[in-house]
């Protein structure tokens, strides 16, 4: 489901297994990744290769926020697709989460 690394004292978390933030795979998504977050945690989220997210999908993206929020953590987002990027704006995302280009554009932000 997830990857994650440690680069210096940042998370970097990827998916494998699958392009989709949907249904089927959100809640056992959101726990691992709530289980890695600890107080002041510096974390990423590397959407590389997630070319869809549904409602349920963008509720665990703002899930994580939302914990990271409450643990004095940063979380930010990084290479989003243009599709996925569309429904960002759409649903007016944009501003509401920190979105850089790369992983590398990430650990230089925080």
């Amino acid at each position: 489901m997830i990857n994650f690394e440690k680069i210096g004292d940042v998370m970097v978390i990827s998916f494998s297994n699958d392009n989709k933030l949907n249904v089927t795979v959100t809640q056992k998504i959101k726990t691992e990744i709530i289980k890695l977050i600890t107080p002041n945690s510096k974390v990423t989220l590397n959407l590389n290769g997630i070319n869809y997210i549904d409602s349920t999908g963008f509720g665990m993206l703002l899930s994580v926020l939302r914990h990271c929020k409450n643990n004095n953590s940063g979380l930010k987002l990084c290479n989003i697709t243009p599709e996925v990027m569309e429904l960002i704006k759409l649903l007016q995302l944009q501003s509401v989460f920190d979105i850089r280009e790369s992983v590398d554009d990430c650990l230089k932000s925080f």
